[in-house]
């Protein structure tokens, strides 16, 4: 028979056992947190064209090359312009600028960062033999000779950036760009190691060749399976980097990427399944986070091509988008319908309001149908266009909802939908190989000019091939001496409601940014509408 006092001792024994328990699951999550350790594992969607900067387009690009190399400037949590490879800079008339470079500074092969180096770079840039994408990026800038250099007649040497000395840089423009500094921590305007560059040609960006001056090194790079990246020992700040190695995996299932996520595989996702994210935000209520993105989703138009050189063509499928009904019920995140290229909340912009959009949706789609009749399709002469988008489901989804309301509020109307992965996808705009195109476009600072300027006629990122005398007209106003910004703001209202009239392109939605974010994970901001993430800023929590 059993004793009361046995029963108790027999209860405490459990206790002690269960307490040995608790401690040695923690001990081993501890353990398990310390070998994950400093290592962050990052969604990045697909595999990069390149992890040249001279020669990415890309988001997935740049989300790799602003761990990789570090600009003049760079931004902080919040979005705003911070000292970087240079330590200051000023200018007298917006127009003559002297960037100071840190004396500490340095290749990840130890050798000093230079003025040099960032003229040699941006030469490299422009370079016609490049062929970078964005080699016009230096010429929304207004570098001096930058016009002539990129039509032929000038060298690239004749480029308005100079090394004064070691440490100082010099950068003539053309014109007063008051904000020309927020440009600079673009992707293009990174520096490249020359000899590095020059030995390996295009090999130079592989692990065992790479020489770069970020706050990390690449490591590993097995093709479409994932890129690792290792801190860089020589980074000049490299004492407040905290994450040890960076893993970026092409996972372009946004189904995958959660159940990757689920399984610890992955710490921070990508943008979130529309129809798994009510659920998540229940799920995850602490890991899901939110923010603004100073991005722009629209349906790029090939206005070179047929059916899409008349302008009644391209109208009608605008008027008859229900951008609504894609925002709230395809995606329903916090999307916002769009009637401007450039993103609402853009710093200086106040959006434009077609006088169409205060029309319901059956009078816009009566318009369309006029519009369409005019320019001679009919039950028996269909409007027929392929739509091209890259492979993805969400993209998918919107290309599919676009094509049905146009086939079923216009009639007459046949879209064949026609998917490619991302570099064919990015190969057949930029050659204007295509008709309507899904495309997207992220400030490259938070300024109105980063989105207005890619719909220059001379712009290599124009890939609507929109050629319009008085839309650039329009743009070189805002660079005019004495320009306010108040005079700027209007211009740029005007330009939108030229983008509008010509219908050059076709908004859709202005982007969210939602991702799921393990707990462990510290350093994420929200509060950056640039959605600039490098990996520099995160740490691991105790």
């Amino acid at each position: 028979m059993l004793s009361v006092p046995y029963r108790i001792s027999a209860l405490a024994f459990a206790a002690v056992l269960l307490a040995a328990c608790n401690q040695q699951e923690s001990t081993q999550r501890t353990s398990a947190a310390k070998s994950a350790g400093n290592t962050v594992t990052r969604n990045n969607v697909t595999e990069p064209q390149s992890l040249d900067p001279h020669q990415i387009t890309g988001v997935p690009e740049i989300n790799v090359v602003r761990d990789l190399f570090e600009g003049l400037v760079e931004t902080d949590e919040k979005g705003a312009i911070v000292p970087a490879a240079a330590e200051s800079w000023e200018s007298a008339d917006n127009r003559t600028w002297k960037f100071k470079l840190r004396s500490d500074a340095n290749w990840s092969n130890g050798e000093p960062v230079t003025a040099e180096d960032f003229v040699y770079s941006w030469r490299r840039l422009v370079d016609p033999k490049t062929a970078s994408q964005y080699a016009s990026y230096l010429q929304a800038a207004q570098i001096a000779n930058i016009d002539d250099i990129l039509k032929g007649s000038k060298a690239p040497d004749t480029l308005g950036v100079k090394a004064l000395d070691a440490h100082t840089l010099q950068i003539t423009l053309t014109a007063a760009v008051p904000y020309f500094p927020q440009m600079l921590y673009h992707a293009s305007t990174k520096p490249v190691h020359r000899a590095t560059v020059e030995k390996y040609g295009v090999k130079w960006t592989q692990p065992e060749n790479f020489v770069g001056n970020g706050a990390y090194v690449m490591k590993k790079w097995v093709v479409n399976e994932r890129i690792e990246l290792a801190k860089n020992p020589q980074y000049r700040d490299a004492d407040n980097v905290k994450i040890d190695k960076v893993v970026f995996l092409p996972i372009g299932s946004q189904t995958d990427d959660v159940a990757r996520y689920e399984a610890g595989e992955v710490d921070i996702s990508d943008a979130l399944p529309p129809e798994m994210y009510g659920k998540l935000k229940e799920k995850y209520p602490n890991e899901l986070k939110l923010s603004p993105y100073l991005c722009t989703y629209y349906f790029e138009i090939n206005n070179q091509k047929v059916p899409f050189t008349d302008e009644r063509v391209r109208k009608a499928l605008s008027l008859a988008l229900d951008r609504d009904t894609i925002a709230a019920k395809v995606l329903g995140r916090g999307e916002e319908a769009a009637y401007n290229l450039t993103r609402v909340g853009t710093a200086g912009f106040t959006p434009y309001t077609p006088e169409w959009t205060k029309l319901n949706y059956a009078a816009r789609v009566e318009e369309a149908k006029k519009l369409l009749a005019e320019a001679g399709y009919s039950e028996s002469k269909p409007l027929k266009f392929t739509f091209l988008y890259n492979t993805s489901e969400q993209h998918k989804k919107i290309a599919v909802a676009a094509a049905s309301m146009w086939q079923q509020s216009l009639g007459f109307v046949k879209v064949n939908l026609e998917n490619q992965e991302w570099k064919t996808y990015l190969d057949n705009r930029r050659s204007g190989n295509y008709q309507l195109a899904r495309a997207s476009w992220c400030g490259d600072y938070n300024e109105p000019s980063t989105f207005l300027n890619t719909l220059q006629s001379a712009n290599s990122s124009n890939r609507a091939f929109y050629k319009n005398s008085r839309y650039d007209a329009i743009l070189a106003k805002t660079l005019q001496a004495g320009v306010s910004d108040e005079e700027r703001s209007k211009l740029y209202r005007q330009a939108e409601e030229q983008i509008d009239k010509d219908t050059a392109i076709i908004p859709v939605y202005g982007y969210v940014n939602s991702r799921l974010v393990k707990p462990r994970i510290g350093g994420y901001s929200t509060e950056d509408v640039l959605n600039e993430l490098p990996s520099k800023r995160l740490f691991i929590k105790e």
